[in-house]
């Protein structure tokens, strides 16, 4: 019983391994045939282009990626030291004020008749800036920046709200004498002078600017 049992197992292995033949020759006749097709596509592609010869390079151009914009970082900086440093705490306009009740300004050659004219509301009033709100130091880079886009803008004529520091500690007006001196002690400021009631009154200052382009003021 045990003989007819090995002699069924042997069998059974005999059939195996020759599938596995079978299996392995298949694999070996598709693997020649898949190398006989691409022979023969190469063939083609070489008897459809012809002969080939390399490319002289003696007039080969190199070519550079755009190089990106820089970014002036430095320039920006400068330029915010430089605001810094030109709007001073320090600095009073008293010695160059053409002094009234309302504390004016006109820069040293101006026409006597500008402040009478800018009282008068003779300029439209053409952008402004609030500094309800800030502390000093954002104040008066705000206002340096301001007065920088207006000259660009081409812009005359510009309103300052500085408040009446009705809300701020013993009800006193912290940044109007501050904007005052912020700017006459830029020169692209001509003149200005306390704004009409209808314009914010003491909380607000109307300032004149250089023209961008010489020209007479008036």
């Amino acid at each position: 019983m045990a003989t007819i049992k090995d002699f069924s197992a042997l069998k059974s292995l005999r059939k195996d391994l020759k599938a596995q033949e079978e299996a392995r020759l298949a694999a070996e006749r598709q693997r020649i045939a898949d190398e006989k097709r691409l022979r023969e596509e190469a063939d083609i592609f070489r008897n459809s282009i012809g002969k080939v010869a390399p490319l002289r390079n003696n007039d080969k151009a190199t070519l550079m990626p755009p190089q990106p914009l820089p970014i002036a970082r430095q320039h920006i900086a400068d330029e915010q030291a430089a605001l810094m440093e030109s709007l001073s705490d320090e600095f009073t306009f008293d010695t160059l004020l053409n002094s009234d009740e309302n504390l004016s300004f006109a820069r040293p050659g101006v026409g006597s008749d500008v402040l009478s004219k800018l009282r008068r509301g003779h300029w439209v009033i053409q952008n402004q800036l609030d500094l309800h709100g800030l502390r000093r130091d954002e104040a008066r880079e705000a206002l340096g920046e301001f007065l920088r886009q207006a000259r660009r803008r081409g812009q005359r004529c510009v309103r300052i709200i500085h408040g009446k520091g009705l809300g701020s500690v013993n009800k006193e007006p912290v940044l109007k004498q501050k904007v005052r001196n912020w700017l006459a002690q830029k020169d692209e400021v001509i003149a200005f002078c306390q704004a009409r009631p209808a314009d914010g009154g003491s909380g607000a200052l109307v300032v004149l600017l250089q023209s961008s382009t010489p020209t007479n003021v008036a």
